[in-house]
């Protein structure tokens, strides 16, 4: 698991992470913005109260939160399987 050490909130629904190993860099959210949870973020402020969790989620509340292995691939441009050489797909 990639530990995120900071997040802060960049307008546009825009991240900027940066992890114990070194990566730092930006995602883009606004896909997610106004949908299903991410409604709360449509909320004055809300967007801006982002946090990393004790078990380093990205999170706003016990209801919305991102994996920041996810988000880690995302900045890195690699995929599950390169960052993740054991693991294998079901058939």
């Amino acid at each position: 698991m990639f530990k995120p050490l900071t997040v802060t909130p960049l307008p546009g629904f825009r991240l900027r992470i940066a992890y114990e190993d070194g990566v730092e860099g930006e995602v883009d959210l606004s896909r997610l913005a106004g949908k299903g949870v991410f409604k709360l973020w449509g909320q004055p402020g809300a967007f801006d109260r982002v946090a990393v969790a004790d078990d380093g989620a990205i999170r706003w509340s016990d209801q919305v939160e991102l994996c920041p292995d996810s988000l880690h691939l995302q900045i890195t441009h690699r995929s599950a399987e390169d960052a993740f050489p054991g693991l294998t797909k079901a058939s």
